[in-house]
């Protein structure tokens, strides 16, 4: 911690610096888009497939049909999202898909400074976290917001608040599967029972809520489509060069074993991460409760063989919630960062060579290694660490 502490030494200038990259890059590389584009909206394409969920959903058209005069590519998300950017939906697209970005970067940056730290530990994962979060908004991702949801789910658990605990949870699983990872934090409910009917009160208003602008029976049609959507694109991330960037992945492409089966490895990593709960005696310690949410957030992205590189934004965050959760960072962790700002974070933009980033990150998936080795490491210390020390320490 005093290595950070040195870092921040300007607490009041470096503030305000480092929101200035957090907001001011995600808003640079969307209006460098609406700016340099074509004229066109191939720039903001995912802007006009989420407005599109919106549109069809007030007129019953199906949510996950092609709709080329409009967007290429198609939607893979489900009708409590169409209710989220609809209030975006309704501006000029320029307007919304500026004011989405932004507010996917402040939700984020919400619930990161809502997070049981010290402002300069909040600073940092901000700054380690501007190029991820400006990758994600270049792209008009959801992952932020995906991320901020797993977050509150976390800090509202924590916080005894169970009721808005089992809204980010089941809103989460809404809008993406990624959601249902908060269920990770279950056993740091002190009110399990509330959170359960929390969970199913939640589950069924807003199952209810989009067929205010719908009907019950375009509603239910669209969930019992969904299912087969979510397999095609699993289908066709499997098979893309820019898709499929997990372990899985990684091992698959490393060593061409293209038959590699996802459950070879998920069933191990669902093994080691289940050994962290070895120490759920410890549920109520800080600093256990930290590396468990830094777990959950980069194992949801490793182990999905939907992710792609702007998805480690959620990993990206998990990376750097574990760097700053400790008494003294060594020069081995400093490396593990460096290492995973390398070839996670940047290698994916222009600051890494783009030869290196096409014949080498890309095809190999390389992106999911320095995640893969923190999290490992994540889970020795959570096996190791002496929680009972360090909770005595923080009460001195």
């Amino acid at each position: 911690m005093n290595n950070l502490k040195a870092i921040f030494n300007n607490k009041y200038n470096n503030k305000y610096i480092i929101l200035f990259l957090w907001f001011g890059l995600s808003f640079f590389a969307i209006a460098k888009g609406l700016l340099v584009g074509d004229g066109t909206t191939h720039n903001y394409n995912n802007y006009i497939i989420y407005k599109h969920t919106f549109l069809n959903l007030i007129h019953q058209h199906s949510l996950f049909g092609p709709q080329p005069e409009f967007y290429f590519d198609l939607n893979h998300y489900g009708p409590v999202f169409a209710l989220i950017i609809a209030p975006f939906a309704a501006l000029p697209d320029w307007a919304g898909v500026i004011l989405w970005v932004l507010f996917n970067a402040w939700i984020l940056y919400k619930a990161i400074m809502m997070l049981p730290l010290k402002q300069t530990q909040c600073l940092a994962i901000l700054l380690i976290n501007a190029n991820s979060l400006m990758g994600s908004s270049g792209n008009v991702q959801v992952n932020p917001l995906i991320t901020a949801l797993i977050i509150f789910s976390f800090i509202f658990i924590r916080n005894k608040q169970d009721f808005w605990a089992a809204l980010a949870i089941v809103l989460g699983t809404a809008i993406k599967l990624y959601g249902i990872v908060g269920l990770a934090f279950f056993f740091f409910s002190d009110n399990k029972i509330k959170l359960i009917l929390s969970m199913l009160f939640w589950s069924v208003v807003l199952f209810i809520l989009p067929m205010l602008v719908s009907s019950p029976s375009y509603i239910i049609t669209t969930y019992h489509d969904w299912y087969p959507d979510l397999l095609a694109k699993n289908a066709a991330n499997l098979a893309s060069s820019r898709g499929y960037v997990c372990v899985m992945g990684m091992i698959s492409k490393i060593f061409n074993y293209e038959q590699l089966p996802n459950m070879v490895v998920l069933i191990p990593a669902l093994l080691i991460f289940g050994l962290s709960y070895l120490k759920i005696k410890y549920r109520n310690v800080l600093q256990y409760q930290l590396l468990m949410l830094a777990s959950v957030l980069i194992f949801t992205v490793i182990y999905s063989t939907g992710s792609e590189p702007p998805t480690y934004i959620i990993a990206f965050i998990g990376v750097a919630i574990w760097f700053v959760n400790r008494s003294t960072i060594s020069k081995f962790d400093w490396f593990l960062l460096v290492f995973a700002l390398i070839l996670t974070s940047f290698s994916n933009s222009d600051l890494m060579p783009f030869y290196i980033r096409v014949h080498y990150i890309l095809p190999y998936a390389l992106i999911a290694l320095p995640c893969l080795i923190i999290w490992l490491k994540i889970i020795y210390e959570m096996l190791t660490r002496n929680f009972e020390a360090e909770l005595k320490q923080s009460n001195v």
